[in-house]
């Protein structure tokens, strides 16, 4: 019999018309919620998401909204629009994010406000607007033993830094402090906040790096596991988070990074 340990809850995964936010969309219906598929430009990107659900899960109702997560109006229709159709939200993923490189000298204040403004101010218009909702409503025990659940999806680059990509890093490392904050400041009220900090995943975003052996050997010397990861691997885990089996853990960073934030440059002494 088909385990459903998110039976009768609902989900919203931003950034989800592809990539890592697809992968947990997907993953969290397979789990038995209901899904808020969300995306900012790629409409048939979602449209996508949607259909391989369908495809996989029968039972999983399915809502595609539209939000830029910058906008904090966005932010709010699409909450509201969510409670409205589902009645409440039960997990919030906060994935979308962006990158926009260059040297630091030669940043721009438009790169450095946009990776900003979605992947640290976004975030931060998100979570309030989950706790919001968390904290209107009683607990639903029958349902989930925690009374709200956020996942961060952060970055290795929350602990190490990258050179030519300061705004991303800076957004990552504001990100850990944020959720471990609100971890600390509402477990009181049974919300739990974590985050997952995926180190290099196949998506799209990199696919010339892994398609490219001698790019990919090059990175694999970052990885002491020497493979990369998976993005139904970011799900599966985000489902665990999710669920009952990990309500003891509230405020943590969970990194799925086959072992790059060990050093590896130290292997055989440094």
């Amino acid at each position: 019999m088909q385990q459903l340990p998110l039976k009768h809850q609902t989900c919203l995964v931003t950034g989800s018309s592809s990539g890592i936010g697809q992968a947990i969309a997907i993953a969290m219906a397979k789990a038995g919620a209901n899904v808020i598929i969300n995306y900012h430009s790629d409409e048939e990107g979602a449209k996508e998401t949607a259909d391989k659900i369908k495809k996989n899960d029968a039972t999983s109702e399915i809502l595609i909204q539209q939000a830029d997560v910058s906008k904090e109006e966005d932010v709010e229709t699409m909450f509201a629009e969510a409670i409205r159709r589902f009645g409440t939200i039960d997990i919030l993923v906060a994935n979308a994010g962006v990158q926009q490189d260059a040297p630091f000298h030669e940043m721009t204040s438009e790169q450095w406000h946009k990776v900003i403004d979605v992947n640290l101010t976004g975030l931060f218009y998100c979570t309030r607007a989950a706790i919001r909702e968390f904290m209107r409503r009683d607990m639903r025990p029958t349902v989930s033993k925690a009374r709200g659940k956020v996942i961060f999806i952060s970055s290795v680059h929350e602990v190490i830094p990258w050179s030519g990509h300061a705004n991303y890093a800076a957004s990552k490392g504001g990100l850990e402090m944020l959720m471990k904050s609100l971890a600390q400041g509402y477990g009181k009220h049974k919300i739990r906040l974590n985050s997952i900090a995926p180190g290099a995943i196949k998506t799209d975003i990199n696919k010339d790096v892994w398609e490219d052996e001698e790019k990919k050997k090059e990175l694999l010397k970052l990885i002491p596991y020497e493979r990369l990861g998976e993005v139904e691997e970011i799900g599966k885990t985000a489902v665990w988070l999710a669920s009952d089996e990990s309500d003891y853990i509230t405020g943590a960073s969970i990194f799925i990074d086959g072992g790059m934030t060990c050093y590896p440059g130290f292997i055989g002494n440094g």
